[in-house]
């Protein structure tokens, strides 16, 4: 059974359920200390700009892979409606892993302090970098290209909003860059501090966050495979 809804709204209604999956996913404290990094480089300006698109062009990218993936198994069973909801039901599940295991969990690894000069095609590839070895831990994502999906929209209408989920997704984090742009090195001890925050934010508010969302996830689930409905229409 392929599910169909009507497209009225959707958009409103789809970013209802993607804009708490993107405030989960904000909550990157290894980006953000690597930016402050290379803010602090010979060239702040431009390689942290260049870092900062590069992280963003590879989940750009790794997102569409990860769709493309899908949509293939789901043309090969003919049946997207059930299997979009177990792959809710699974990264519902690992939400609630990932809560669990991060509670107390402050570790996360910063960038040495002695490193070899950062460069821009070195900042551009570490931007990468650093996004290719999150990915696999990148839940929120996951969660955020499943709703999409359930949206049913047209290739052109699934790749825009992925790609306004990703510049949303940067917005943030450029406000680094600016900070840097408008107060030069001054900015260190400020931008420091907001370090400090994102990361006791990210071990106070991400935990429940992750619950939360893996638990609603799962209800949908749960209740479609139960009744044949969608709980959360788009």
């Amino acid at each position: 059974m392929t599910i169909r809804r009507s497209r009225r709204h959707s958009m409103t209604e789809l970013w209802t359920v993607l804009a708490p999956i993107l405030l989960t996913d904000l909550l990157n404290p290894v980006l953000f200390a690597f930016l402050i990094y290379a803010t602090g480089s010979s060239r702040p300006m431009l390689n942290s700009t260049l870092m900062l698109l590069g992280h963003t062009v590879a989940y750009f990218l790794a997102g569409i892979v990860i769709a493309l993936g899908l949509e293939r198994i789901m043309e090969t069973l003919r049946d997207p409606g059930p299997l979009v909801f177990g792959f809710e039901l699974l990264i519902g599940a690992a939400l609630l892993w990932v809560a669990l295991k991060s509670r107390g969990d402050t570790g996360r690894p910063e960038p040495e302090e002695k490193a070899e000069p950062l460069g821009p095609v070195k900042a551009f590839g570490l931007g990468m970098l650093l996004n290719l070895i999150g990915i696999p831990f990148a839940v929120p994502y996951f969660a955020a290209l499943d709703q999409i999906l359930k949206a049913d929209l047209d290739a052109t209408g699934a790749l825009t909003q992925l790609a306004i989920y990703n510049l949303a997704y940067a917005l943030p984090f450029a406000a680094i860059i600016v900070i840097r742009a408008v107060m030069g090195k001054s900015a260190k001890p400020m931008l420091d501090r907001i370090n400090g925050w994102v990361e006791k934010a990210a071990g106070f508010i991400m935990t429940p966050l992750l619950f939360l969302l893996g638990i609603a996830l799962i209800i949908d689930a749960v209740y479609y495979f139960a009744t044949g409905r969608i709980l959360y229409p788009l």
